[in-house]
């Protein structure tokens, strides 16, 4: 008998510039970005279907905002999974992290960079996204056991979400 996994892939919140000489994986959230990303937070809070997983890149934007999250969720940071490898990763290296996930974790949620979510959200969905905003949210359902195998079938469910939807209520 099959079960159901559930992938949310978030790209970060908006970040801040104006660093001048600061490298790019330490730059900031701006503060819409933090805003956004509480908000955000708040409407899967909202759905009842938390994480069991959360896994981010090291960058600095996505780290604060996969902490917001979990602040949110009341998911424990020391179960922040970093992966050096999500940033500048290419759309496969990010399949085949998600594909070794175990599968004792039924809904994992994803912090990254585009264009990579953007790529990554494209190929699963029926109706492809020209941009995936930063704090977009796509959810995936799978009908399967195995995480192994999600590029292989076609999600059951999906859904695009992003703070400018919030704010338009």
């Amino acid at each position: 008998m099959n079960s159901i996994k559930q992938l949310y892939i978030v790209r970060h919140g908006k970040s801040e510039w104006d660093y001048g000489e600061v490298p790019d994986i330490d730059r900031p959230l701006k503060e819409r970005g933090i805003k956004d990303a509480y908000t955000m937070a708040n409407r899967i809070l909202s759905e009842g279907n938390l994480p069991d997983r959360i896994l981010s890149s090291p960058a600095i934007r996505a780290l604060h905002t996969a902490s917001i999250f979990a602040r949110t969720f009341k998911f424990p940071y020391h179960e922040i999974v970093i992966q050096e490898a999500i940033y500048m990763a290419s759309f496969n290296l990010i399949l085949d992290i998600i594909k070794r996930t175990e599968n004792s974790y039924n809904s994992v949620m994803i912090f990254g960079h585009n264009p990579t979510f953007t790529d990554l959200a494209n190929y699963f969905l029926k109706e492809k996204i020209d941009n995936m905003p930063t704090t977009g949210i796509v959810k995936l359902k799978f009908e399967t056991q195995s995480w192994f195998n999600i590029n292989e079938i076609k999600p059951i469910e999906s859904s695009f979400d992003f703070p400018k939807n919030a704010y338009n209520l």
